[in-house]
């Protein structure tokens, strides 16, 4: 079983490039598990065609511990498993407390056992990267982290913290640092600056996502690039990123 972690800053492109990637490998043949770490949660949106899953922070509010597996996931395109971690109530508690719940909870009620994945996606926001965030990056969860970024200085800051936190993690177990996805915004030197950031953190980019309004396209139908446009050319870069990761 591949464990791997993707984090990106909000709004960067990252849950769609993990759903594209489930939907890549699962075309393929493999078993795959996306679990959603982000309070919007809205990782595996495209993979259910816009159907939303109870989250694990919502059941254990309305059922404490009276609820099954079958309660926490849904099957979406091409069988992937798809788990949402949730957020607290706007202004209370802690969003990265549903990142702990979910991944528990899940081990407690037999996810990994029942549906013995090839590949789990953990699909991490990267804005902040502390308690529950680095959840993922802990031993026993990730083998590997990824980190989506553009050219655009914010996401370029919030990658190089990402980064800062796993070298800083390095000596107890947590994941590697498999390298850095570059989804294009088409912003001035965006891969000169990038491939500064991977020089810093003395990793590399493991793919590059051009820019294309494919990706528009598929989302306003609720689905993944790979399920609308298989054919296309985004389709492609797609299915290229997902041996990379794999390989990695």
């Amino acid at each position: 079983m591949k464990k791997i972690a993707i984090y990106g800053k909000g709004g960067i492109g990252k849950s769609t490039t993990v759903s594209n990637l489930s939907a890549t490998l699962a075309s393929s043949g493999k078993k795959v598990m996306q679990i959603g770490c982000d309070p919007k949660a809205d990782s595996t949106r495209l993979l259910t065609n816009g159907k939303k899953i109870k989250t694990a922070l919502d059941l254990i509010r309305d059922k404490k511990d009276n609820f099954e597996l079958k309660d926490m996931v849904r099957l979406g395109f091409k069988d992937v498993v798809c788990a949402e971690a949730g957020g607290p109530t706007p202004g209370l508690g802690c969003a990265g407390r549903g990142i702990i719940c979910a991944l528990e909870k899940l081990e407690e009620k037999g996810a990994y056992v029942k549906y013995n994945p090839d590949i789990v996606f953990y699909d991490v926001l990267g804005d902040v990267v502390c308690g529950g965030f680095s959840m993922p990056m802990r031993s026993g969860y990730a083998d590997k982290v990824f980190v989506v970024t553009s050219g655009e200085n914010m996401s370029l800051y919030a990658t190089a913290n990402i980064c800062m936190a796993i070298e800083n993690f390095k000596g107890r177990g947590y994941a590697k640092l498999g390298g850095i996805i570059l989804n294009k915004k088409n912003v001035k030197d965006e891969e000169k600056k990038v491939k500064e950031l991977c020089k810093d953190f003395k990793t590399k980019i493991v793919g590059v996502l051009p820019y294309d309004e494919i990706v528009h396209k598929a989302d306003d139908l609720d689905k993944t690039v790979i399920e609308a446009f298989p054919d296309s050319d985004m389709a492609k870069a797609y299915q290229k990123l997902a041996k990379e990761v794999l390989n990695a």
